[in-house]
């Protein structure tokens, strides 16, 4: 272990981690009015912006715009040719900034925030020790609040052989700098279904490996339908089989071995099953939690368990690494409100004394918004069908085929969808929403605005949808519900 090389810094607040939700936690602690640094050992920005939200979303955009372009008559007729996947890979360039975060920095230092670059380890109560490339290190103290804001890693399966192929993990998908002649996929969740839209689109041959269903903790209907379009559109998904064994072929070929007995061939084989907090060389240890392992918050993200009696209330975690939702802009709202808590509390004002409000106390134990941009999207919040009679739920499930929504025949000639609403009978609210279909991902954001505002069925009555959009599926909902 190297030793520090006596150089201390003292701030209110540091940050370990400097993705998107780190930077929004510091940003908040700014305009607190605290004195906060923020410690990266990647890149400022983190996954969301060169490794997961937006290369991936790049990767599948052209293809997207294409398909859709081919479901409109006159249209249809005007598209020819295949995508340009220079073109693609250089637009996803673009928005990875070619994986320079110059412009991330400049960031910080107008927002204030203090930047330290290397690998930081928590080393004693409210303090930090910073190993730098060149093997210094840098002592950072906290007057008031530490938050880990490392997030997550894919979770690579215990399969014989498979680390020994160099499988792609949702990193190297969305930043590979050519497109394998066929791409082997193991897994069924959002990164598999999306990743193997991308790379189908972008002329790929494709084989899924889903050992159970599709978007398995989503409304069924809705992996039905991502399941019947991509087999639909040239991809193979073998469900009810698992990977038994990986290993490389004399030319370099993937050969996966299935538990049926049989094996898929590919040139490159991406792993997503899951994934892992990034809490393993943290020093957890010195604050008395274990090491590897997601760190359990309340709804004010401050760490639960030994830490927060060592020395008060110090230690708190945002984003992915906390498990309570593993997604960007529930982590960046979750920063948000431990930057007002923190703030709140280093006044010694009470923790409703901020921008939140009575409402301080997140919301994302059953209000999550969320899109898997395959074809179709599926976008969804709150309770599933079988979550909410888990729940004990009196419950009503509105179903409405979205392509007869007369905005959506015009947005697309044969349009394919469906919409689920879940009304709470005893409150006479909604309490989950799930669209599928072509660009569902932009009502998303009023069934959000609907189950978190709790807004009475008698109300939305008076929420008139435009004519003619697709929008208009909300009407037709109330009307599965009955007249007010």
């Amino acid at each position: 272990m190297t030793e520090p090389a006596g150089t201390t810094d003292n701030y209110d607040v540091i940050v370990i981690g400097a993705g998107a939700v780190g930077e929004n936690v510091a940003d908040r602690a700014v305009q607190g009015g605290m004195r906060t640094v923020i410690v990266e050992s990647e890149l400022v920005g983190g996954e969301c912006s060169y490794w997961a939200c937006m290369p991936s979303k790049a990767l599948l955009r052209s293809g997207a715009a294409v398909v859709a372009a081919k479901r409109v008559g006159g249209a249809a007729e005007a598209v020819a040719g295949e995508l340009d996947i220079a073109a693609v890979l250089r637009r996803r360039d673009s928005f990875t900034s070619n994986w320079s975060d110059d412009g991330q920095v400049s960031w910080l230092g107008k927002t204030g925030i203090a930047l330290e670059r290397g690998h930081a380890r928590l080393s004693g109560v409210r303090e930090v020790t910073v190993t730098h490339e060149d093997g210094t290190s840098t002592v950072l103290t906290a007057a008031h609040a530490v938050v880990v804001s490392t997030g997550s890693a894919a979770l690579l399966p215990d399969i014989p052989g498979l680390a020994d192929v160099a499988p792609w993990t949702s990193r190297e998908a969305t930043s590979a700098r050519s497109i394998p002649a066929h791409l082997a996929v193991i897994g069924g969740g959002v990164v598999a279904v999306e990743m193997a839209t991308a790379y189908a689109s972008l002329g790929a041959a494709v084989t899924m490996i889903v050992r159970h269903g599709l978007l398995g903790a989503m409304e069924p209907f809705a992996g039905d339908l991502v399941l019947a379009s991509l087999r639909e559109n040239g991809v193979t998904v073998r469900t009810g089989v698992s990977t038994t064994g990986a290993a490389r072929s004399k030319d370099g070929q993937v050969v996966l071995t299935l538990d049926d007995g049989t094996t898929v061939t590919a040139a490159e084989v991406l792993v997503a099953t899951g994934r892992v907090p990034r809490t393993g060389d943290l020093g957890l240890e010195a604050v008395g939690l274990r090491s590897d392992d997601w760190l359990t918050v309340d709804d004010t993200m401050l760490v639960q368990g030994d830490a927060a009696e060592l020395d008060g209330q110090w230690l708190y975690a945002t984003g992915d690494v906390n498990n309570r939702a593993l997604l960007t802009h529930q982590g960046k709202y979750q920063a948000r409100a431990a930057g007002d808590v923190i703030a709140a509390r280093a006044a010694g004002r009470p923790v409703d004394d901020a921008p939140w409000g009575t409402h301080v106390a997140t919301a994302d134990h059953a209000a999550i918004p969320m899109v898997t941009f395959g074809d179709p999207e599926v976008a969804s919040v709150g309770l599933t069908q079988a979550a909410a009679e888990k729940a004990g739920l009196r419950i009503r499930v509105l179903d409405y085929n979205l392509g007869w929504v007369a905005g959506s025949s015009l947005h697309s000639d044969g349009y394919t969808g469906s919409a689920r609403a879940i009304v709470d009978l005893d409150r006479e609210v909604l309490v989950g929403v799930t669209f599928v279909g072509q660009d569902v991902a932009e009502l998303l954001h009023a069934a959000t605005i609907a189950v978190v505002g709790e807004v009475p069925i008698s109300r939305l009555w008076h929420a008139v949808p435009s004519y003619p959009t697709m929008s208009e599926v909300w009407l037709r909902l109330l009307e599965e519900y009955g007249r007010p």
